[in-house]
């Protein structure tokens, strides 16, 4: 049985390293509020992050821990739920947090994005539209619709998965088009892989959501493959000269 001195000094030991724990996490928030993270190595940006889900342990070596095990900050937050929480330190509030830094990032991107009411160029309109497939590890399909002067009706996701077919969300393509009394239509999709370039299967599936939106006057004047930060025009390709115009696509998005 400990003694009333062992168990005082016990409690002082642990109430100065809290008292230093505390100091040093207040020096590091600051450090963010006077310099934001342009400074900040990456584990730091994740024991920052995680002293908002882990309120009494130091968040330093898991930070070193998560890289270690996904490769970079990008892949922490990236990584499936449940292998975050194999991660040792790591509950399901910390791993509910860090997969939420990349949902908001691209709520952020997107309402920044929406003041941008015209698309000027297929450059403009990949811009728009990378931001959809942040964080996202799965194929999805994003349509773009424009009116007359190229004004953006709508821009969302039709289709979402891990295989995406052209006959699942073709018919909900030509009804959005219709409900928004589009003029032009741009059609996105990612590749995860980190290879842009089409398929055969991507070359068919926009040969057949042209053909769908022009029976309903609509105009598809693309067809942009995402991957990571870089992208793939279909039509600034010229590898689809019988659907895509390059001169007549680029007057009209002027």
């Amino acid at each position: 049985m400990e003694k009333p001195e062992q168990t005082n000094t016990l409690k002082a030991k642990q109430n100065a390293a809290s008292s230093v724990h505390s100091g040093h996490r207040e020096r590091v928030k600051n450090k963010f509020l006077a310099e934001g993270l342009d400074h900040f190595e990456p584990h730091e940006v994740l024991e920052l992050l995680l002293y908002f889900a882990i309120p009494l342990k130091d968040t330093n070596p898991i930070g070193h821990e998560l890289l270690q095990r996904f490769g970079s900050l990008s892949g922490v937050f990236n990584a499936p739920f449940e292998e975050l929480l194999q991660v040792d330190g790591i509950g399901r509030s910390a791993a509910t947090l860090i997969k939420l830094i990349p949902e908001i990032s691209r709520c952020y991107q997107e309402n920044l994005n929406s003041e941008k009411h015209r698309i000027y160029c297929i450059d403009e309109a990949a811009k728009y539209l990378l931001p959809k497939y942040i964080g996202r590890a799965n194929e999805a399909v994003t349509l773009m619709l424009l009116d007359s002067k190229s004004r953006v009706l709508y821009c969302g996701i039709v289709n979402e998965g891990s295989a995406v077919t052209a006959n699942i969300y073709i018919k909900q393509i030509v009804r959005l088009a219709v409900q928004y009394n589009a003029v032009y239509a741009i059609l996105s999709h990612n590749h995860p892989s980190g290879n842009c370039l089409p398929s055969k299967q991507d070359l068919n599936t926009t040969k057949w959501v042209f053909e769908a939106l022009q029976t309903v006057e609509v105009r598809l004047i693309d067809h942009i493959i995402v991957s990571d930060n870089d992208y793939f025009s279909t039509a600034n390709s010229g590898i689809m000269p019988d659907l895509f115009n390059q001169k007549e696509d680029t007057e009209d998005t002027e």
